[in-house]
């Protein structure tokens, strides 16, 4: 009987999914449990959420047969070690695009209105006194958007009904694709920094793309723009950011997302109120949590009945190989 370990807890709209079918038997791990390594040697397919799957739990895992991700990124998944073995990698595509997409323009808001500033003078009993932060609109202001996914695709619209001027960059889509979509096609991403006033990021996190946000990017930015990133941390080069905003060479930071997760209770951004933080969660309202349960649990159901979906596989070619 195929056993699924589920790596935190799934919500009830996909455990409903699994205990309708006696066929499989599942159990539950606390998130980042020590007993992960050992109890993923029993499984026929893992549900993950930021889990790793290296060549060497891989290989203490003869029965595993899916690698599930509740969520869409996979950079904690060894992919080739996963094909050489011939275990697809499934994601929940389509699942978490809108709750994203919400998350990054809330990010950006409340750096635009200094939300979380003056929330706090507002509970400190300062009601428009004392010295009052700077706000600004979104409308009018130029908007880089990198990585033009489902998630970016969703954020570029959005921008664009704020009023936003807004760039595109991503070497997937065809710039003539960028542009009947109302946007500015920006190939060289970097060129064009200099006129944005705000750079979000919705690209994946892999070598091409670790660490893309450096020292030499903050430094072609304006000293009044803005980084969003609900991407990945390892995107944004955290030291040169943090000096970025202590030199002023950018005003302010919207993240949802670190390189180390959780940080440690002294990181620098923490100290900073130009910096709007959140805990990784841009995909955990309910809503979404229902969305990507079911997906991920339909994705591993139809691995054990031989019928998945290429179209939630990263590594689609096992079907192949496994044919």
């Amino acid at each position: 009987m195929p056993h699924v370990l589920l790596a935190g807890q799934l919500h009830k709209a996909g455990l409903s999914l699994l205990e309708a079918r006696p066929d499989i038997t599942f159990e539950t791990l606390t998130p980042g449990s020590p007993e992960f390594p050992i109890r993923v040697k029993e499984a026929d397919a893992v549900l993950l959420w930021l889990e790793p799957i290296t060549e060497a739990v891989l290989a203490a895992t003869p029965r595993l047969k899916v690698v599930a991700r509740y969520g869409v990124g996979y950079d904690t998944v060894d992919i080739a070690a996963c094909t050489r073995r011939g275990i697809p990698v499934a994601v929940a595509n389509g699942s978490n695009d809108l709750s994203v997409a919400e998350h990054a323009m809330m990010l950006m808001l409340a750096v635009a209105r200094r939300t979380v500033e003056y929330d706090a003078k507002v509970r400190s009993g300062q009601w428009r006194q004392g010295h009052m932060p700077p706000m600004h609109e979104l409308a009018g202001r130029s908007v880089l958007v990198i990585g033009y996914g489902r998630i970016g695709t969703r954020v570029a619209k959005l921008c664009q009904a704020f009023g936003m001027k807004v760039f595109v960059h991503d070497p997937a889509f065809p710039t003539p694709r960028i542009a009947a979509d109302g946007h500015v096609p920006a190939p060289d991403w970097k060129a064009v920094l200099p006129e944005m006033d705000v750079v979000t990021l919705h690209c994946p996190l892999h070598p091409g793309t670790r660490g893309m946000m450096n020292a030499e990017a903050f430094g072609r930015m304006k000293p009044t723009s803005w980084l969003i990133n609900t991407a990945r941390g390892g995107v944004v080069d955290e030291p040169a950011l943090i000096e970025a905003l202590k030199a002023k060479r950018i005003a302010a930071a919207g993240l949802d997302v670190l390189v180390v997760e959780p940080p440690t209770t002294d990181h620098p951004l923490f100290a900073m109120e130009n910096v709007v933080l959140a805990p990784h969660n841009a995909a955990t309202p309910d809503e979404c949590l229902a969305k990507m349960a079911m997906r991920s649990a339909q994705n591993i159901i139809d691995c054990f009945d031989g019928k998945v979906d290429p179209g939630y596989l990263v590594n689609p070619e096992v079907l192949r190989k496994n044919a």
